[in-house]
């Protein structure tokens, strides 16, 4: 080749990867999630996605993954953590084996509000923050489930009326109610909840009206009592070295995004309570409130799980829930 010959290729070469540098420019994120796109928290992280592409001036592209395509609810975080996923959306108390604290807000009756559910999150959140951080990953932002309740195909009036029953776990939590009342945990995630009813393997599971229209359990499960128990949270997590990859006016717009996302579901979480509880009666299910006796019971229940919370959770543990006590 001759020298001009090589010099036009070269320039032509140039000009190419001159053209190239917008999109190399362009990052794009996986975020898999554990629950349908109709899901409310689905719907937040759809808008959160759009508000990133905006925010980043079309930087940074964050594709939802949701009903656990991508990956099963379990899994999620390993996967952010490992850098398979680069953000993704977890239920905080399905990790409380690996660490206490990520159970805090799976304790029956220690916050039964939204008021008292977000200063819970106040109070933990340095300590959630820093768990992460060890762990090479960091919090964008969280949201509240609605209250939960207990879900049956019978009108339940107190704990005993539970005992033998098969009870969904999908938490270390639930699980231990399970055991606490005396009812048969089977562990089932919520994208396989449908089938598990369906087929008579759950009988009856605690969660919210979201996840009982969510899963149309009113197909197979009729009773709903309000027990308004605790208020768990899904949190959006990042891998960290993905984040620090960012330019600086990438990560801000992502950051903006995340707490307009965080403000935005808890009010979406909030009114959306009543509307599911009329969805639910609406096809056919008998919401109720709690009798004296299942409350009670249900207390019990909760003052047990909080004390054994308590001593896995140590010193550390008992400071966020005297700074949460001492908000409230």
């Amino acid at each position: 080749m001759s020298l001009t010959r090589r010099t036009a290729a070269t320039v032509a070469a140039l000009c190419l990867g001159a053209l190239a540098l917008p999109a190399s420019a362009q990052t794009k994120w996986d975020l898999p999630s554990a629950y349908p796109a109709s899901n409310f928290h689905t719907e937040n992280l759809a808008q959160f996605a759009k508000d990133v592409d905006q925010d980043t001036g079309g930087k940074l592209k964050i594709q939802v993954h949701d009903n656990a395509a991508l990956f099963k609810a379990p899994e999620i975080k390993r996967a952010v953590q490992g850098g398979q996923a680069q953000a993704g959306e977890i239920l905080l108390v399905n990790f409380q084996n690996e660490w206490p604290m990520w159970g805090l807000d799976g304790i029956p009756f220690l916050a039964t509000s939204y008021a008292e559910a977000f200063k819970l999150y106040q109070a933990s959140k340095p300590v959630l923050e820093k768990k992460l951080g060890e762990q090479g990953m960091m919090l964008l932002y969280a949201v509240a489930w609605p209250p939960q309740g207990i879900f049956s195909k019978k009108k339940i009036d107190s704990a005993a009326d539970l005992k033998g029953i098969k009870w969904r776990a999908y938490s270390p939590a639930t699980a231990r109610i399970a055991e606490l009342v005396g009812a048969q945990p089977v562990t089932v995630q919520q994208a396989e909840l449908s089938q598990a009813m369906a087929t008579g393997v759950v009988e009856s599971y605690m969660s919210s009206g979201s996840t009982g229209y969510d899963t149309k359990t009113y197909e197979h499960l009729k009773f709903f009592a309000d027990t308004q128990a605790w208020l768990p949270k899904n949190a959006v997590i990042a891998n960290k070295k993905a984040f620090d990859a960012l330019d600086k006016a990438t990560q801000a717009g992502l950051l903006k995004a995340a707490a307009e996302a965080e403000k935005r579901g808890w009010a979406t979480s909030e009114k959306k309570t009543n509307e599911y509880l009329d969805l639910l009666r609406k096809n056919g299910m008998t919401v109720y409130a709690p009798s004296a006796q299942l409350q009670s019971d249900m207390h019990k229940v909760g003052d047990t799980m909080l004390k054994e919370w308590l001593d896995k959770a140590g010193p550390e543990g008992k400071s966020v829930v005297d700074a949460y006590r001492a908000g409230k």
